[in-house]
């Protein structure tokens, strides 16, 4: 198949979306009531509440400032008896630190889930991300590197996790073309057109790769006269991908703002879980980090159509926010 062979594993099955996709690979792993999963604090909400519906309790950790990817050193401070797998996100194209990931599941026996739903193209030591744990997962919603519309992708080299995702995704059915089911499963199936518009974007990828890191090298050759906006130092064990286009500032919601009057979208970062209403009062720890990078962070115009005019004129008003001279 043609997305296992990109991502370097032997099976992917493909689902409705990245949720659901996480979801089924809890189950196939059999994590549910009783395990905790530990994930990071900064991340969109379907990671926690893809664990929340496998019946497990998602256990947050803190960031690293460098990556804005979950830090192995706090994971390490929440592990216990009841945690059964680790679910490392690949923040807006960003791996995490797979390889201390890697070597704490090792060390504690646990599984690992990728969350790499932001991830298509991102390598870690040269290997693609959501081909590094027991099992990986991706999106290809509409404002994904590439997209279907809708839609997700389970990645595993495990034959047995392959296997029970299938049946998980198709109403509990063990055979094809039978309506004998010995599993209750879901309707999670992805479409023959998604299917058909998703090899198309497989051919367009390494371009929508090139475009993705132009823009945000000219974003930074830009701002890089600027103190007060700063990119993420990232990792060099990693061949990110730029999926959205991230900077540090004093006040992201002023920028937005002057931004969005001059006609440039713009959005705030994830909003930390530990702060998200639906989840109030679950957790009572600090997460200073996240809390921290937030409060400062701001995701610019990051679509592979954009042009040089547009990402100069981009800088520019920020540029003029911030008070200096023109570009």
């Amino acid at each position: 198949m043609k997305f296992a062979e990109l991502v370097g594993c032997r099976h992917a099955v493909a689902v409705n979306n990245a949720t659901a996709g996480l979801y089924c690979c809890l189950k196939a792993l059999g994590v549910g009531a009783g395990h905790e999963v530990i994930i990071p604090d900064l991340t969109f909400i379907a990671t926690a509440n893809s664990v929340i519906w496998a019946g497990a309790t998602p256990v947050l950790a803190d960031i690293d400032e460098n990556t804005f990817n979950i830090d192995p050193a706090s994971v390490e401070e929440k592990i216990s008896s009841r945690t059964r797998a680790l679910m490392p996100v690949h923040l807006y194209g960003q791996s995490a630190d797979m390889e201390a990931i890697l070597a704490i599941a090792r060390r504690h026996g646990l599984v690992v889930v990728e969350d790499a739903a932001q991830g298509v193209g991102a390598k870690f030591q040269d290997r693609h991300v959501g081909g590094l744990g027991a099992v990986g997962c991706f999106s290809f919603y509409g404002n994904k590197t590439i997209t279907t519309g809708q839609g997700g992708m389970i990645t595993t080299d495990d034959e047995q996790i392959q296997r029970r995702c299938l049946i998980l995704k198709n109403h509990g059915r063990t055979e094809k073309g039978t309506f004998i089911h010995h599993h209750i499963g879901y309707n999670f199936c992805f479409t023959d057109l998604q299917a058909a518009l998703g090899l198309a974007q497989l051919t367009r990828l390494d371009h929508i790769l090139e475009r993705k890191r132009n823009s945000i090298e000219l974003y930074r050759a830009c701002l890089s006269e600027l103190e007060t906006v700063r990119f993420p130092a990232g990792d060099p064990r990693c061949d990110a991908v730029p999926w959205f286009t991230n900077i540090l500032v004093d006040d992201p919601g002023a920028l937005g703002a002057h931004l969005s009057k001059a006609g440039v979208g713009t959005r705030r970062f994830f909003h930390p879980l530990h702060r998200q209403p639906c989840y109030r009062g679950r957790w009572s720890e600090e997460f200073p980090t996240t809390d921290r990078v937030y409060g400062q962070g701001l995701s610019l115009p990051s679509s592979a159509t954009l042009t040089e005019d547009q990402i100069v004129f981009v800088c520019q008003e920020i540029k003029n926010f911030l008070g200096f001279k023109k570009l």
